[in-house]
Parts: C-alpha cells; sequence; structure tokens
C-alpha cells in the first residue's frame, strides 16, 4: 500500500509498468531467438548426418568394388584382406594420432562457434 502510494506521488507508477513491459518483452525476443538459434543448429545437424550416412554408403560400396576388384586379380578373398587391412591402418593412425586430431577440431569447433 505505501509502495504504491509513494509510486503514485512520484508518478513513478507508469515507469514501473514500462520498464516492466519492456523486460518482459526482452525476455519474450530472447525465447524466440534462442528457438531460431536452435530451429538453424537442427537443420546444419540434419544436413550433416544425412551426408555422413550419404558417405557412409559412398565408402561402403567403394571398398567392396576395390576389394572385389583385387580379388579378380590376386584370389578369391586375398582383395578383401587388404582393404580391411587398409581400413586397420587407418585406424591405427586415427588412435596413434587422436590427441592432435581432437585438438584440431576443437578449435575448428570454437572457432566456428565464435564466428557465428
Amino acid at each position: 500500500m505505501l509502495k504504491e502510494t509513494l509510486l503514485k506521488f512520484l508518478k513513478l507508477d507508469g515507469l514501473v509498468n514500462n520498464l516492466t513491459g519492456y523486460i518482459e518483452t526482452r525476455i519474450e525476443l530472447m525465447k524466440y531467438e534462442v528457438k531460431e538459434d536452435m530451429a538453424k543448429a537442427m537443420a546444419k545437424i540434419s544436413i550433416l548426418l544425412f551426408l555422413a550416412l550419404l558417405f557412409t554408403f559412398f565408402l561402403l560400396f567403394s571398398s567392396v568394388a576395390v576389394a572385389i576388384k583385387i580379388g579378380e586379380l590376386m584370389g578369391n578373398f586375398v582383395g578383401f584382406g587388404i582393404v580391411a587391412g587398409f581400413y586397420l591402418l587407418v585406424l591405427s593412425l586415427i588412435l596413434l594420432l587422436r590427441e592432435p586430431i581432437s585438438k584440431y577440431f576443437e578449435k575448428r569447433l570454437k572457432d566456428i562457434l565464435t564466428k557465428n
């Protein structure tokens, strides 16, 4: 009661109402901006996942094709062994170099996130 009377006496009640409305509007605007940013991020993630799936299919079918071709040249299952050995070599290199690779991707992601 005293607070309301004092605000009316000093003619600050309209200012308080305007400030409250402004703060509520800013909060709603931030909510919409967050929703928009989340929608953009989800769209980018969806595209990246789809591209990763397509690349996986490409890698799988091209690996089978190379293995069959090597198998024709060297023997039945030798081609599949060579392709499997190649992937084992790549896996070993990634495991040995995982720290530098992780730091590189971390730096790239930080750069991308701070740029936007």
